[in-house]
């Protein structure tokens, strides 16, 4: 018998990849396949399932041929799958063909029927079930578009011939031999219509979107036995799929966040940032999401999540739109080129501000420059206003958790040790100073920052015995650790600025 790998398949929006990760959880290969992105009208969004599927098998398919010229005996022990989070399919139970295309999770078409329920007694009824605040983002208004929409769609559904499901559901019953019509508790909470605390489909939730539950998948574990392979090659056919996660869960378990209290944020467009709860589903009070972070055994795990909406997006904005930059690795040594930003802070609300203030209404704004402001204070200010939305986001958190847990002694509340980071943007040593400089607390960048990916080979690993927990929680000996090196007065003097920034815009945007 050759070496052992693991196979993680990571399904995301604009592409698939397939990454193999060795017994030592390091990267031997990695194939990626982009495939086509539809837009039929302004704000829809749409994939075709079967690029999504043929794009999976390629790269699955590449990456196992790729594997094989450096090890000949090659055995793939199990597969993992992670995928972009809300997006819905429809198809045929009998014959496996798509019903209609994919609705994105990035799609708008159901905004203006979810922006009333925000106002309907309804809507707490569902955050208190599934720790989602209502809106188009997920799954369940796009699935019911789909239903009142697509001819003939409801009735097939409502006689037991549609199977619906979000990506993982989609690869999972086409790869699988068993035609297994499955999902996980991650991808499951996000959907709308799962109660995150009975772990079930919620009858009272069906029946407002008018969805039949035949239409439903069973719910796993995340790390639990999906059915076996069986794809064109034949090295693959028989191996277990046994690691499912939607994307952002994935990465917080591939960044070891195993204990309430611990963190990640992955430094994409946007930030997304996920805080480990353990056992209780914390109802946040800063409209942070309430969701499923994993389960592996008999004991689920939560977590709050927090979205930053202009993440890796406002380097971008500085390199296209401004032209300041011609690469976004050149803001790093921009920003290093000056002491501070001369008092001056960006605000980047260009679309509203997410978490925690949720203002859709706000707009972005440069305060506090001064005669002697250059481009390189401009730079600067853009890192900087990452990490301060970052640091309201984990203040969020912590007061949250500080909240839940006030029955317990003071030692016994969780809080933030160190922020765990991956995406793009966590490249940039700057922001990932300054990020530590103003949580006052470590910043650790792993070796491999593909974790979203990692996350689904753990889970699948741990089921087939390929690791064990102690593989998930080891520390990274290659990680870089950023200290906080700034004086507590600074600090606060710096965040005193940030909050009279903001409250500047909310109150610029309401008039």
């Amino acid at each position: 018998m050759g070496n052992g790998y693991i196979m993680a398949l990571d399904q995301g929006t604009t592409s698939s990849r397939c990454i193999l990760f060795d017994e030592d959880k390091k990267i031997v290969w990695t194939e990626q396949e982009e495939f086509p992105q539809h837009f039929p009208k302004a704000g829809w969004v749409e994939h075709d399932p079967m690029d999504i599927l043929h794009s999976s098998l390629r790269v699955m398919h590449s990456g196992l041929v790729r594997l094989r010229e450096f090890d000949p005996d090659a055995q793939v022990r199990a597969i993992g799958i992670t995928n972009q989070r809300e997006t819905v399919v429809v198809w045929d139970r009998a014959t496996g063909k798509p019903l209609a295309p994919a609705i994105v999770w990035q799609c708008r078409r159901t905004a203006d029927a979810m922006e009333a329920l925000k106002a309907d007694p309804f809507g707490e009824v569902i955050r208190q079930k599934t720790g989602l605040i209502p809106d188009a983002y997920f799954s369940a208004s796009k699935l019911q578009w789909l239903l009142e929409n697509v001819p003939g769609l409801r009735a097939q559904a409502e006689e037991g011939r549609v199977c619906f499901g979000t990506v993982d559901s989609w690869l999972v019953y086409n790869l699988t031999k068993e035609k297994t019509h499955a999902t996980d508790v991650t991808n499951a909470s996000r959907t709308m219509l799962f109660n995150i605390h009975t772990l079930s489909w919620d009858d009272e939730l069906l029946a407002y979107f008018n969805i039949p539950k035949a239409m439903l998948p069973t719910v796993k574990k995340s790390s639990d036995l999906y059915g076996t392979c069986v794809v064109a090659d034949t090295s693959l056919r028989g191996v277990p799929i046994c690691g499912v996660a939607g994307d952002q869960q994935s990465a917080l378990f591939g960044q070891g966040c195993l204990q309430a209290g611990q963190a990640k944020n992955t430094y994409g467009t946007g930030c997304f940032l996920l805080m480990n709860t353990g056992d209780k589903a914390v109802d946040s009070q800063h409209r942070l999401l309430t969701t499923v972070a994993a389960r592996v055994d008999d004991n689920v795990q939560y977590a709050l999540e927090g979205s930053v909406f202009m993440g890796g997006a406002c380097v971008q904005w500085l390199r296209d739109a401004l032209g300041i930059l011609k690469t976004a690795a050149e803001s790093e040594g921009l920003a290093e080129s000056v002491r501070d930003t001369l008092g001056a802070y960006l605000v980047p609300a260009f679309t509203g501000l997410g978490a925690p203030y949720w203002d859709p209404y706000a707009r972005g704004a440069l305060v506090g420059m001064t005669r002697g402001f250059r481009k390189e204070h401009l730079v600067r200010a853009t890192l900087e206003s990452i990490a301060y939305q970052v640091q309201d986001v984990v203040t969020a958190m912590e007061q949250d958790l500080k909240q839940a847990f006030s029955d317990e002694t003071t030692s016994d509340i969780p809080g933030l040790p160190a922020l765990k980071v991956d995406g793009g943007a966590s490249a940039n040593r700057f922001l990932m100073q300054f990020q530590a400089d103003i949580l006052g607390r470590p910043v650790v960048r792993p070796a491999c920052i593909e974790t979203t990916a990692l996350g689904a080979a753990l889970l699948a690993g741990l089921y087939v015995g390929f690791w064990d927990k102690n593989a998930v929680v080891s520390t990274d000996p290659m990680a870089d650790t950023f200290q906080p090196a700034m004086e507590g007065i600074r600090r606060e003097e710096l965040l005193s600025g940030w909050k009279a920034a903001v409250a500047s815009v909310i109150a610029g945007g309401k008039r």
